[in-house]
């Protein structure tokens, strides 16, 4: 079983995970969506800095009062995003590394913030998946392959 499908079974727990799949973002939506969670996307190939990473977070997530240059305003109203019906939510962050390179004390704070999320207790289930090549980085890893 692959890593992402024993987490949407609920085999692993949901956490920060690094991946280093190559599955087309449909592909990945359509798993996750047909598992009954949520799926949330955000293509950071091209976001460096923390006001751009806030501004696309909080898009991503469609919050529809966005956080201006504050993670904790982002932490809030992620503590607010409810996965409702579904099994939890998965937020697939494509492209990391950009601003793990350019800015690492904003990309630590950034996944200081998404950890919170992941251990809250209200809103449901919710996993972070970094995708994509960057610093190497102390998280556990999705295996990719069937096992």
């Amino acid at each position: 079983m692959s890593g992402l499908a024993a987490l949407l079974a609920g085999h692993n727990k949901p956490d920060v995970y690094q991946w280093h799949s190559a599955a087309h973002v449909p592909d990945v939506q359509h798993a996750v969506e047909h598992a009954g969670w949520q799926f949330v996307y955000l293509d950071g190939w091209m976001v460096e800095d923390k006001q751009s990473w806030l501004k696309a977070t909080a898009a991503a997530f469609d919050i529809s009062d966005p956080p201006g240059d504050s993670f904790d305003a982002l932490g809030d109203s992620l503590a607010d995003v409810d996965a409702g019906d579904r099994e939890g939510i998965i937020f697939l962050w494509d492209g990391w590394g950009p601003l793990a390179r350019a800015d690492e004390q904003a990309f630590s704070v950034a996944l200081s913030v998404l950890g919170g999320r992941v251990n809250a207790e209200r809103g449901g289930r919710f996993a972070v998946i970094l995708r994509g090549d960057g610093p190497r980085l102390d998280l556990p890893e999705l295996p990719t392959k069937q096992v």
